[in-house]
């Protein structure tokens, strides 16, 4: 990983890993910054994909999220500010597709320039040959192409107004573009409508221009009575059917460390515990009204965690990670 090591950083780090220790065993205090930030360059989207609460316009996405379509500079200018002796990660993303905000190749420059590595995810619909260009000389480290298809109808099932042949040539633009970096990696979501493709899936990906293949769990909205969507193999679903004959979230372990390490800014400037706060219910405050580490350890903050290690918050019991 491409990242400055720093003795501010390093520091950092082992505070971080000491509080998340007394954490487990009930003592929850913070005394360090966030070792990676999430950051919404864009709370819009130009798909409508049905589990995405902006793609389906979900009450979720309805609090907060269109007050800012894009992150003012202003509030970036003041995140990087804050994080760039303390952080590691910038990741160029939350709900929205960062592509639509014109700024982010200079985003990107600058968390690179003071040392940070750096993600973008994106439908890559608006991934030009001009724009993988830019991200390349940004310094743009990786970057992670949701393609969750390899033909029309699997791809659209999903990725609703999207183009399978726009994500296939942003992937070129990408492999013709870097130079060592960035790491391109392909992303898809395990869905019934392309299970029938995984197989294949790694046999092409190299050939479709990525680095990498991941694939990913969906979470969807309404499965207690099963979905469209759900995988036919249960192994490959984050839902399991129980003896009452509905569908219930697998039980995972109430031992977070996202919440302890990192947080998201959405484009108003929220801080978030993470990525799973999709309507913005767990703030921990402004970054433009306190500092991050301030709102980091707040009193709001501390609330969250004690609550995340029983899995009490409604994200907790949506959570994957």
């Amino acid at each position: 990983m491409s990242v400055a090591l720093t003795k501010s950083r390093v520091s950092n780090a082992l505070k971080c890993y000491w509080n998340y220790a007394l954490g487990r065993f009930g003592l929850v205090r913070i005394s360090h910054a966030p070792l990676f930030v999430s950051v919404e360059p864009a709370a819009v989207c130009q798909l409508k994909c049905p589990e995405c609460p902006v793609g389906r316009r979900h009450p979720d996405s309805s609090k907060s999220r269109h007050l800012e379509k894009f992150m003012p500079r202003e509030v970036w200018e003041r995140t990087l500010s804050e994080i760039r002796k303390t952080a590691f990660i910038v990741q160029f993303y939350f709900q929205g597709e960062p592509l639509l905000n014109k700024d982010l190749p200079q985003m990107i420059r600058e968390a690179h320039e003071a040392g940070l590595y750096t993600i973008v995810s994106t439908n890559a619909q608006a991934l030009t040959q001009p724009l993988a260009e830019q991200f390349v000389d940004a310094g743009l480290d990786r970057i992670i192409i949701s393609m969750d298809g390899l033909s029309d109808e699997s791809y659209n099932a999903y990725r609703i107004g999207g183009s399978l042949e726009k994500c296939k040539a942003a992937l070129q633009y990408l492999r013709k573009a870097k130079n060592g970096k960035p790491i391109i990696e392909l992303q898809c979501l395990r869905l019934r409508s392309n299970e029938h493709e995984w197989t294949q899936f790694k046999r092409v990906y190299t050939e479709l221009g990525a680095d990498r293949l991941v694939f990913k769990t969906a979470q969807l909205y309404d499965y207690a009575d099963g979905h469209p969507l759900m995988p036919s193999e249960p192994r490959y679903s984050r839902y399991v059917k129980g003896q009452d004959g509905h569908y219930h979230r697998r039980r995972l372990s109430k031992y977070c460390r996202r919440v302890w390490s990192g947080c998201v800014i959405t484009t108003t400037g929220e801080v978030l515990p993470c990525c799973y706060d999709k309507a913005h219910a767990y703030s921990y405050g402004n970054i433009m009204n306190a500092s991050l580490r301030e709102l980091f350890a707040n009193d709001k903050a501390l609330a969250f965690r004690r609550a995340a290690l029983q899995q009490t918050p409604s994200i907790c019991q949506e959570c994957w990670k």
